[in-house]
């Protein structure tokens, strides 16, 4: 059963879960916060306002707390609330100018910067060279930051609400001991191939050289793959401050993440609550040959009276 709680923060919590009767919980791997949207009745013994406190869970276990932002109302007494989590505060704009600093340690600072709660953070340990954002949102100074630990450590990292308490762990340690699939929850799919988005079978890497005036160039491509495909480059500056040695680790792994179509897959299934975006799930679908772990990309768990089901976007990493 969906619990949902209101607290007013003010000693006042009410139990909703009689009352709600839509509900969806959102959730993305990437720059988006946490969301729960639901449909409750007004019966007049309840006080809802902006920045009241939401908790749901699902039999007890935990889904999502995060903060009323908005509130319709109709003629009828159906009130309409949409809520984020934390990460709906990392849309506020600051300026950033820090060097010799990790991911993990940005996520930390920014958070104690804005008054945020955080848990679970590990290292990250790729140290970024110089962090310099003027202006710029939140979200995006620490996005741009494990985009850069990826590119150079081949790691992929999740930084998400964790069920009030801002988290960052290895997507490795988020496998689930699940299988989606052909006669085990999945109820409709479809599949994706593609080299129109993601995919690169040329890597252009130029770091300026101050004693030459110029820049050096540094250039991995894959012959076979540019026959087939065309052309597709991608072109990166990299810092004054970075050897030959790690500017060529560095085209190693973006040629094996990037030289590969991307493969995506949606799948509607029966709901899970130990589902969310960044996890690991295993999928098994006999006709399309799947047979291994995906990524969740986007999650939405969609509650309809005593109907629970959930919509997922995956991809091979």
């Amino acid at each position: 059963m969906l619990e949902v709680l209101l607290d007013n923060k003010d000693g006042n919590v009410w139990d909703l879960s009689e009352l709600v009767y839509d509900a969806t919980w959102k959730t993305s791997r990437i720059g988006k916060p946490g969301g729960f949207d639901f449909s409750v009745l007004n019966d007049g013994n309840f006080r809802m306002n902006h920045g009241d406190i939401v908790r749901a869970k699902w039999d007890g276990r935990p889904l999502f707390y995060g903060y009323v932002f908005t509130i319709g109302s109709g003629q009828d007494e159906q009130i309409t609330v949409k809520c984020y989590d934390q990460i709906r505060y990392l849309t506020a704009s600051d300026t950033y100018v820090l060097k010799n600093i990790s991911a993990a340690a940005l996520v930390k600072r920014i958070a104690n910067d804005f008054g945020l709660k955080w848990g679970t953070i590990v290292d990250t340990k790729y140290i970024i060279p110089t962090v310099h954002e003027d202006g710029q949102k939140l979200m995006d100074i620490i996005c741009k930051a494990l985009d850069q630990t990826v590119i150079n450590t081949g790691n992929i990292y999740n930084f998400y609400d964790e069920f009030g308490a801002l988290a960052l762990r290895d997507a490795r340690d988020m496998k689930l001991d699940l299988m989606i699939g052909d006669d085990s929850l999945m109820i409709d799919h479809s599949f994706e191939r593609s080299i129109d988005q993601d995919t690169y079978n040329r890597i252009k890497l130029v770091r300026d050289n101050k004693e030459t005036g110029g820049r050096d160039v540094h250039i991995a491509q894959d012959s076979e793959n540019i026959a087939k495909w065309g052309r597709l480059q991608l072109y990166q500056k990299v810092g004054e401050n970075q050897n030959d040695a790690q500017i060529r680790n560095l085209l190693d792994t973006l040629a094996q993440l990037k030289n590969r179509p991307t493969k995506k897959l949606r799948i509607e299934a029966l709901g899970e609550p130990s589902v969310r975006a960044g996890c690991y799930v295993h999928m098994k679908i006999a006709h399309l040959a799947i047979n291994s772990p995906y990524l969740i990309d986007e999650c939405s768990h969609n509650f309809s009276g005593e109907e629970y089901t959930m919509s997922l976007d995956l991809k091979v990493i």
